[in-house]
């Protein structure tokens, strides 16, 4: 009896131990046939993208081409450097109502300069600065002019990215006045509390120098690129009037950020190596260096919103295509 109890016993274990392996190699089987079916459709969406991106990017050199990227570009750069001085003498008045704001004035002023502007920055500071602080004794009336002429730069730039988004419909007259001068008064501020907040995480995360060396050196080497970014995705979704997805406005802005940084280090790489212009223009080298850099960062904004433009329809057009296929 007890020797038939332990070869039942035995021959039990046996099938549980058989059952067991069967059931984890079928789960195992499920699970490699479940990733090669995952497998394959992703090798088809990267088949499928592949074929599409020639035709994409035939429709964004189109886009670029129809909208005159380049005429706008110098439209928008000749209005700027209009409305630069009564910008800054903006800005500057906004923070002297706020004196305990003087530093981060200063902190906003050499951080524009110098991660924005490529070259020759400290004598295009000095000379903006000087402009502006004229700018600030004039009277209330040449004050009020001031703000309309820098009203008439962010009018501009609503108007050409709506047209490159193809909006018709306007807003009301009331509220983009309100939403331009929203802009020009709280641009200032909140572009001094994200550079403040930003530095302080910076501080903040500067200890893990000790465990990997130039790692807070590192994170500010990154944070033109975030700031950039950060703006990008804010013109590209806020300005234009209509619906912008934050999947397009995302790799836009990544792609105008990336193409930013590179034209900036492009033209610096040029004026120093090749500075023909101090022997043509002399003494006012910086004006046409001013000129042609903002220029070149307008083709940039511009460039940065036919590629978001372009991902947003290829979007929607996937959601339609989905909804269709679902009825």
């Amino acid at each position: 009896m007890f020797v038939f109890s332990s070869e039942f016993l035995f021959t039990s274990v046996n099938a549980v131990n058989y059952g067991l392996d069967c059931y984890y190699n079928q789960k195992l089987t499920n699970k490699v046939n479940c990733m090669n079916d995952k497998l394959s459709h992703y090798k088809q969406q990267v088949k499928v993208f592949l074929k599409q991106q020639p035709g994409w990017w035939m429709q964004y050199l189109n886009r670029c081409i129809d909208d005159q990227i380049t005429i706008n570009a110098g439209y928008l750069a000749y209005v700027t450097l209009l409305s630069l001085v009564p910008l800054i003498a903006v800005g500057v008045a906004i923070f002297s109502a706020f004196p305990g704001f003087e530093s981060t004035r200063l902190a906003i002023e050499s951080f524009l300069f110098t991660n924005f502007v490529p070259t020759s920055s400290d004598v295009i500071k000095e000379h903006i600065s000087s402009f502006a602080g004229n700018a600030n004794q004039m009277t209330a009336v040449g004050i009020g002019f001031l703000a309309a002429i820098a009203l008439l730069l962010i009018r501009n730039v609503d108007a050409t990215l709506n047209r490159i988004w193809r909006v018709k419909k306007k807003r009301p007259m009331m509220i983009s006045f309100a939403v331009y001068w929203m802009v020009l008064s709280l641009g200032p501020v909140l572009l001094g509390a994200s550079i403040g907040v930003t530095s302080y995480i910076v501080s903040l995360v500067s200890f893990a120098d000790q465990g990997i060396p130039g790692f807070s050196g590192f994170l500010l080497k990154l944070l033109p690129y975030a700031i950039s970014m950060a703006g990008f995705i804010m013109l590209y979704t806020l300005v234009p009037n209509t619906r912008v997805s934050f999947r397009a406005a995302i790799p836009g802005a990544l792609f105008a950020a990336l193409l930013f940084e590179l034209t900036k280090k492009g033209f610096a790489l040029y004026i120093s190596h090749f500075p023909s212009y101090e022997v043509i223009y002399g003494a006012v080298a910086t004006i046409p260096i001013l000129f042609v850099w903002v220029y070149l960062s307008w083709v940039v904004v511009l460039l940065g919103a036919e590629f978001t433009v372009c991902i947003n329809m290829q979007h929607y057009n996937k959601k339609e295509q989905q909804a269709e296929d679902s009825e």
